[in-house]
């Protein structure tokens, strides 16, 4: 959700900004910008739509200087247009923010009176124009970037520019993330470490509340107080073939591959023969009474799933919340308590909010990530990489996987602490988590047959998914996966709600997907999925071998999958939900690694 790089280079600088924010798309964006000093000359170029028309743009008008910023907008306060596109500029002031600024209205509304007007529906221009307003009351750059900061109310990542300023930049972050990139006499800014990677790979993560002053040969950073702060700096290892398609049409299409790959890789960190190694001092959770899991989206599924687990295999009970609603709950949290937080970025404002909440009352902090040195990780008490690499496409894929994979590590973990399995059920169920790449290797040859059925279910206008325990989470998931890319309407239930109400939706057009291996449940979910049919209601059973030999008889459409334990299924029978979204998304023709609306992370509440 917006990306920010900055650049005080050897080298023209517009070139390098448009790259840096080339790796930051993935985020998700409408607009893009950047602005540069050339000979103490601050100018900017703005397009709306993609990258593409801001490259076209500096083809027609070049925009020279060795200094800049450079910004990807994802619309929160105005409409997706010029105007609104950053960078934000006032006199000789350019600011780029991510985030939010929650009193921009009562800051407009006193420039207003000093007879300052503003000309964008932004709340970033407010910064803008502040800035300025302290510069022309004679106050120098880094002095009237820090009067401002002290002003603003909110989230946000932001990097001033400043004319006259050819050896500059001020950064700062509260809520949002921001890193600075270290050179040789070079020295940059990005909202993460991929943008950054083609130009260094030592990084320096700010902390909450700092703000740097930036110079080609020096950084100053001071904490929330004011006060110095010495932050570590860190080398980044970022294949950058991570970051390209790879001969895939989308990265969506990579890195559903990529899954037997990286989940082989993921469950090396964690296992060693028969036993699982945690990090650090790991968690005894003996001494654990119940687990609060809080997670967004994709990450909130693979939860749901992780509460059937905890609770059927550890004996474990488990709350699970949406975290823009949990903290606003302001539910008790017993000192007995361990909370869980999942996020693919670790930057997941609302996640982090309530993981902040959280903090203090709960007796221990754990968090699932995908970015080990995010704001999520690093403010927990154990962070548990889930080791994907690198997810670019928007609907998240290898990342759900490997999150399910690491839950399902920690779930096995917490049962043979607390005496539910012994060290032989343990064994095998690593044996079984160890063939759970090759499965999936064996799933993704439904590819074929998903891509055929998929032009049908492109004709749909409403699709439903059903499933039972485990597999309800990803009867969601499946939905939410294929209305994120498709833009078709999707839902999904539990199937025995179904004659609860939902079952109302069913008629002859609406295909009905079931996702049921052959499991304890198989029996009541197929007694669901025909009631469906006797409805007339288009049926496309998601099943293994002898699923469809006892219940595939009238169905519209199957789709044969390989058997898995059920403890493992909800991982396995992930593919071809994503399969199913992507080439539905495909035959539609829409955005597939960049859908209409969407970041893929979600830095703002």
């Amino acid at each position: 959700m917006c990306g920010i790089v900055g650049v005080l280079g050897a080298h023209e600088a517009a070139p390098l900004l448009v790259e840096a924010l080339k790796r930051l798309e993935y985020r998700g964006y409408d607009s893009a910008g950047i602005a540069t000093v050339n000979d103490g000359v601050l100018d900017r170029r703005r397009a709306v739509g993609k990258l593409v028309n801001l490259s076209d743009l500096l083809v027609h008008a070049p925009l020279a200087g060795k200094s800049g910023i450079g910004h990807t907008r994802w619309a929160t306060h105005g409409a997706a247009s010029l105007r609104n596109a950053h960078p934000h500029r006032a006199g000789g002031v350019a600011v780029v923010h991510n985030g939010i600024i929650e009193n921009f209205r009562e800051l407009r509304a006193d420039l207003a009176a000093k007879g300052i007007g503003y000309e964008t529906d932004t709340d970033t221009e407010t910064v803008a124009l502040l800035a300025q307003h302290y510069r022309d009351q004679g106050l120098a750059p880094r002095d009237a970037a820090e009067q401002t900061l002290a002003r603003l109310t909110g989230a946000y990542a932001l990097c001033f520019l400043f004319e006259g300023e050819q050896d500059l930049l001020i950064a700062a972050r509260r809520g949002s993330p921001l890193a600075i990139g270290h050179g040789d006499g070079e020295m940059f800014v990005g909202s993460d470490a991929i943008a950054l990677a083609p130009m260094t790979d030592r990084i320096t993560y700010l902390d909450e509340g700092d703000w740097a002053v930036i110079t080609r040969t020096s950084v100053e950073i001071r904490d929330a107080q004011g006060r110095l702060a010495n932050r570590p700096l860190r080398v980044i290892q970022i294949d950058a073939a991570q970051v390209d398609k790879g001969g895939y049409k989308h990265f969506m299409a990579k890195e559903i591959a990529q899954q037997p790959t990286v989940l082989t890789e993921a469950l090396g960190h964690y296992l060693t023969g028969d036993t699982i190694t945690l990090p650090g001092e790991g968690i005894d959770f003996t001494q654990v009474e119940r687990l609060t899991m809080v997670a967004c989206g994709t990450a909130f599924y693979a939860c749901m799933v992780a509460k059937y687990w905890f609770e059927q295999v550890a004996g474990l009970p488990v709350e699970v919340d949406v975290a823009s609603e949990f903290r606003y709950r302001e539910p008790p949290v017993t000192p007995g308590t361990t909370a869980v937080f999942v996020s693919q970025s670790g930057e997941t404002a609302d996640t982090l909010a309530a993981l902040r909440y959280c903090k203090g009352k709960a007796a221990r902090i754990l968090a699932v990530v995908n970015v080990p040195e995010s704001s999520i990780a690093r403010e927990s008490d154990l962070a548990l990489p889930i080791h994907a690499g690198a997810e670019i496409g928007v609907a998240s894929t290898k990342a759900f996987t490997c999150q399910l994979a690491t839950l399902a590590i920690l779930v096995l973990h917490a049962a043979h602490q607390r005496g539910r399995i012994d060290d032989a059920a343990r064994a095998a169920h690593l044996d079984a988590l160890r063939a759970l790449p090759g499965l999936m290797n064996a799933a993704l040859a439904i590819e074929t047959r998903s891509s055929a059925l998929a032009r049908k279910l492109a004709e749909a206008r409403d699709i439903l998914f059903l499933g039972r325990g485990a597999m309800y989470p990803l009867a969601l998931e499946g939905a939410l996966k294929l209305k994120e890319i498709s833009y078709i309407h999707a839902e999904a239930y539990a199937s025995g709600e179904l004659k609860h109400g939902p079952i109302a939706l069913v008629d002859k057009v609406v295909p009905v997907i079931v996702m049921a291996p052959r499991d304890a449940l198989f029996d009541k979910t197929v007694s669901n999925m025909q009631e469906v049919m006797a409805r007339g209601g288009k049926v496309l059973l998601i099943t293994d071998a002898q699923g469809v030999s006892e219940a595939g008889e009238g169905v519209w459409e199957t789709l044969v999958m390989p058997s898995v334990s059920p403890f493992l299924a909800p991982i396995l029978y992930a593919i071809p939900a994503q399969l199913l979204a992507y080439h539905t998304a495909v035959a539609k023709g829409t955005d597939v690694d960049q859908p209409r609306n969407l970041a893929k992370s979600v830095t703002v509440e």
